[in-house]
């Protein structure tokens, strides 16, 4: 390797149209906390996060929904511990209308036992929430590819 050592993702940010609805979606669903905000007029953002890493940022500045479509983002996964987790999550979704992409929890690929849950947050974004075992092995709702992959 060259001299990017210990490469990770650090954090995600999202352009969103209504930070209030966004903030009070992430932190349901993924049970984040608010470690900084912006709110001047035209300049609103938030910082989310849990047990002091950040995980989103979020800025107001957009409008109408995420273009699926053009090239850019195709998706955002987090992964939990169990899908336990991945069904709690489902249930609080469930409770706040989210779309989702496929009916409950999905395997990742042909009778593969990971996977979770593919829905999209108040603006479109596509999201995922897997684990990376637990999930019953059953048929794939994207045959030939990755569920994650084609939706």
């Amino acid at each position: 390797m060259g001299n990017l050592k210990a490469l990770q993702t650090g954090h995600v940010g999202l352009n969103v149209t209504d930070l209030d609805r966004s903030v009070a979606f992430y932190r349901a669903v993924l049970e984040v906390e608010v470690s900084a905000e912006g709110n001047e007029e035209g300049r609103r953002f938030a910082f989310l996060g849990r047990d002091g890493k950040l995980l989103i940022t979020l800025w107001q500045q957009s409008e109408g929904a995420f273009p699926t479509r053009s090239p850019g983002l195709h998706h955002l996964s987090f992964q939990v511990e169990t899908i336990d987790e991945v069904k709690a999550a489902e249930r609080v979704l469930r409770g706040l209308d989210a779309h989702f992409d496929y009916d409950g929890v999905v395997p990742h690929g042909e009778h593969g036992t990971s996977g979770g849950i593919f829905f999209t947050d108040p603006d479109g974004i596509r999201l995922e929430i897997y684990a990376p075992s637990g999930a019953d092995p059953a048929d794939a709702p994207t045959a030939g590819a990755p569920t994650c992959g084609f939706f």
